[in-house]
């Protein structure tokens, strides 16, 4: 079961370092900001070769650039993981009575439950008004305070919705084109492509996210222990330098004072 520090390492981005924003997903599978993935490519035109920062395998950008690359829903979901995770305690103030007002009694209203699709914290009377609106009432609550496995998390996940028909939900995964679609794209756009149930293939995204971590966590050690073994290597060449030149120094001390007695002997001779 995945922990909260698990959660933070597959919802930043490689290159920024930061939680996800509009994460895309390239056809290798790794996933970076659009932002960060614009800017690795900022000197490439449609039609050139971009490889990707972590394993450099390459692809061809299309005509709209990067703007093209597939969202990667399920990184978007385990970002709500991670705000679940990390919904405070009891004593959290509710979010939906004007910024947590005081109650009649002075106190403010103390949040009780979290909304998955809203991403709010409420209070016991927001939660029965949540429950009677007709728009609201199928919103996922979540406990607040209630120790949540990442498998009930992930299942108390809205439904993604498609790009093109945001009224239906994701559920088929195209491996050739690497772009999660609904049902009517696929039979519109992909029925004759290699696709899969996008729950089947829901344990690979996770694995090669995890994979990632590890690389990357290996590639910082290493570059650690590049950079120490640098340090080192600087010191003992200021301390080669520091005792080159203390030598240089008393060799040239040596020199003139041969000179000297030189110069005073070739006197008295004279």
């Amino acid at each position: 079961m995945a922990t909260a520090k698990q959660l933070d390492d597959i919802t930043e981005c490689p290159i920024c370092t930061e939680v996800y924003t509009d994460p895309r997903v390239l056809p290798c599978v790794h996933t970076y900001c659009l932002k960060c993935i614009e800017a690795w490519s900022k000197d490439k035109q449609p039609g050139d070769k971009l490889a990707c920062p972590l394993c450099r395998k390459e692809f061809t950008m299309s005509s709209s650039g990067v703007k093209d690359l597939p969202k990667n829903f399920f990184v978007a979901n385990f970002l709500q993981m991670k705000e679940l995770s990390s919904v405070e305690s009891e004593t959290s103030p509710c979010e939906a009575c004007s910024g947590g007002e005081e109650s009649e009694s002075g106190v403010q209203n103390v949040a009780s439950v979290y909304c998955v699709e809203c991403q709010m914290k409420l209070c016991d009377h927001c939660k029965r008004a949540h429950r009677g609106v007709k728009l609201t009432r199928s919103h996922k609550l979540v406990d607040i305070g209630e120790k949540t496995g990442v498998e009930t998390l992930y299942q108390s996940m809205p439904p993604s919705y498609c790009e093109q028909h945001q009224e239906k939900s994701i559920e088929i995964y195209c491996v050739e084109c690497k772009t999660a679609v609904c049902m009517t794209c696929y039979i519109e756009f992909h029925n004759t492509h290699k696709c899969s149930d996008v729950n089947k293939i829901e344990d690979d995204f996770r694995k090669q996210m995890a994979t990632d971590v590890d690389n990357i966590g290996a590639g910082i050690e290493k570059c650690s222990e590049m950079l120490q073994k640098l340090e080192k290597e600087k010191n003992d060449f200021n301390e080669q330098l520091t005792n080159t030149r203390t030598r240089i120094i008393e060799r040239t001390e040596q020199l003139k004072q041969m000179i000297d007695s030189h110069k005073e002997k070739l006197m008295n001779e004279l």
